[in-house]
């Protein structure tokens, strides 16, 4: 049986619609807790698919959070192996740093549903299942783009929002995974702080969720499947 690893830093950040999507094609999923989990006796290679989730952290913010570097680390060995490796959000902005580029604030924080604007390489890539579709954003931190990786799309308040590497290794600032029926109201909850203290409204957001969510969730496993039939 196939297999997917999702480190996954909140109980209520999880693979969302994507993890039916993959158990319905036979895949078996586990996840595990960085900070807790021993992420050095961790074999890189050995998932199908290995996917790092978001979290209201720094990727460079080691100081506070140890478990960071060896994050990082696990990330390279994946890397290094060649396969699958999808990082969303944190996840995505832990997968640049591993590549060498930076991680920094931006100056308005991006949350709420919002369009993406896909770059030539993304109206080529899996993410055209959501040309003209609002997705999921919940983010203060941008990543540079890395070396050798290609940019797929962009936002409003966000020029970097997907890159690729090849046809096996994507990042995702935003969040397509978020399944608006069930995980939206424990990020409402979850992230009070961060969305009130960003002048946020959560009204709003759980109405758009309702409003998009449906369509959202079709496009997002037709991104996800694209992309797996996609690897070489």
């Amino acid at each position: 049986m196939p297999s997917v690893l999702a480190i996954r830093h909140l109980g209520f950040e999880h693979l969302g619609v994507w993890h039916g999507a993959l158990e319905r094609r036979g895949f078996e999923i586990a996840y595990r807790d960085p900070a807790r989990a021993d992420l050095g006796s961790i074999d890189a290679a050995e998932p199908d698919l290995l996917v790092v989730l978001g979290a209201p952290i720094g990727a460079f913010d080691d100081a506070h959070y140890p478990f960071l570097a060896g994050e990082v680390a696990l990330i390279e060995r994946r890397l290094a192996s060649r396969r699958p490796l999808l990082g969303i959000c944190l996840g995505a902005q832990l997968l640049a740093r591993a590549l060498g580029a930076g991680v920094s604030p931006m100056a308005e924080k991006e949350i709420g549903f919002g369009p993406l604007t896909l770059t030539d390489a993304g109206a080529a890539s899996p993410l055209q299942c959501l040309e003209g579709w609002p997705v999921l954003h919940w983010h203060g931190d941008q990543f540079e783009v890395p070396e050798g990786a290609t940019l797929l799309a962009a936002s409003e308040r966000c020029p970097h929002q997907a890159f690729a590497i090849g046809s096996r290794v994507l990042g995702l600032q935003c969040h397509l995974e978020a399944d608006a029926a069930e995980i939206v109201e424990a990020w409402l909850v979850g992230h009070s702080a961060e969305l009130l203290a960003s002048g946020g409204d959560p009204c709003t957001i759980r109405a758009d969720a309702a409003r998009f969510g449906p369509t959202l969730a079709d496009r997002a496993e037709k991104v996800l499947h694209r992309w797996m039939e996609g690897w070489e």
